[in-house]
């Protein structure tokens, strides 16, 4: 200890991205995360998936298009176009390997961590149920399983 305790002796974790997406997740009732692993670098996969305004549209399913209308460090703002014509204003946090968007009605949440030779990918949301902060559970591992498809197709 460097004397200066700030965490009151509680006990403190790390967690790496893919760990800290499914503490978020298991926060909202209904959420489900889908895992996997990619046989590519980390580097290469994060490029991907955190590319708001372009590639992170290809991967999730339901996407027609996000565009950044703010950024403050890690925070983001974000205007998001379902392919079925819904449109949802999306506040959340970008950070290294991870990335968390939610508005009123819509929750994003994508991660990925290095693993050997590859990266381990988590995916996590849905639409929210109004005035509840619990997800609508229909569909949801069946888009993250879509997801983590179309993003093993881009690689």
């Amino acid at each position: 200890m460097n004397g200066h305790d700030t965490t009151g002796g509680w006990p403190t974790a790390d967690l790496d991205p893919v760990r800290r997406l499914h503490v978020l997740a298991a926060a909202i009732p209904g959420a489900h995360v889908t895992k996997g692993h990619v046989a590519a670098p980390c580097d290469h996969v994060r490029a991907l998936l955190f590319d708001l305004e372009g590639a992170f549209g290809q991967i999730v399913p339901d996407m027609r298009g996000l565009r950044v209308v703010r950024r403050d460090g890690a925070r983001v703002e974000a205007l998001a176009r379902s392919k079925y014509g819904m449109r949802a204003r999306l506040h959340g946090e970008q950070r290294p390997g991870w990335c968390w968007l939610q508005s009123r009605f819509l929750l994003i949440g994508v991660a990925a961590s290095p693993d050997g030779d590859g990266t381990r990918v988590a995916f996590t949301g849905g639409v929210r149920v109004p005035g509840r902060a619990a997800l609508v559970p229909l569909g949801v591992r069946r888009e993250g399983e879509r997801s983590l498809r179309r993003l093993e197709e881009l690689l």
